[in-house]
């Protein structure tokens, strides 16, 4: 080809490529929600794992997406991960209800004693204590909150946030994350569906 033809097409490649940086972030849709195919965290990009929802009694409590450095389709691949992660969890319970955040709690220690080792437990104790804490100062939760916990290594470790708020002190340890990750995709989870869409699969 001689450079006539050349620096058209290279030029043509340059605008295609500015074009494709310029264009808006993808979104799945989940039970009428968008959710963003990636998103930057911690000076890394992170893509969306999956998506799920919490069903309680009759009532869906909360839409959740896992955002990881790369996919993953089982829970050890996800803990093996270094770097930051998200976990987002958007309520959708009905406007006239809240739901106090006593009730995470619950579901965390639950989640977190059926899942680890008792090695796994000890070593953990103090900080799902501080999480409890953490959340448990939040008081009350509505329809359209968002709550977000990011693992944020560069930053001290797990950090709790509602509708933008940071709450309590970032948590230190990867080994916290993954005892917090388990609650949701453990083998001994509350949600079958729940875990099957975080982990990329039909519910």
């Amino acid at each position: 080809m001689n450079l006539s033809v050349r620096r058209p097409l290279t030029a043509l490649a340059a605008v295609a490529l500015a074009a494709a940086a310029s264009m808006p972030v993808q979104a799945a849709r989940y039970e009428g929600q968008e959710f963003p195919d990636s998103l930057a965290l911690g000076g890394s990009t992170l893509v969306l794992n999956g998506t799920g929802k919490r069903q309680v009694a009759v009532y869906s409590l909360y839409l959740a997406a896992l955002y990881l450095p790369q996919k993953a389709a089982t829970p050890q691949a996800i803990y093996a991960q270094t770097g930051p992660k998200r976990l987002e969890l958007r309520i959708v319970i009905p406007l006239v209800k809240d739901v106090s955040t006593q009730e995470f709690v619950k579901a965390i220690n639950k989640g977190v004693n059926r899942n680890s080792s008792d090695a796994e437990k000890a070593a953990v104790a103090e900080r799902v204590k501080q999480f409890n804490a953490a959340i448990t100062d939040v008081g009350r939760v509505k329809k359209g909150d968002l709550l977000v916990i990011d693992y944020l290594p560069a930053q001290g470790g797990t950090v709790l946030s509602v509708n933008g708020r940071v709450w309590g002190k970032p948590i230190e340890g990867q080994d916290f994350y993954t005892a917090f990750l388990k609650v949701f995709l453990g083998d001994k989870n509350s949600d079958a569906n729940l875990r099957a869409g975080l982990l990329g699969q039909a519910g």
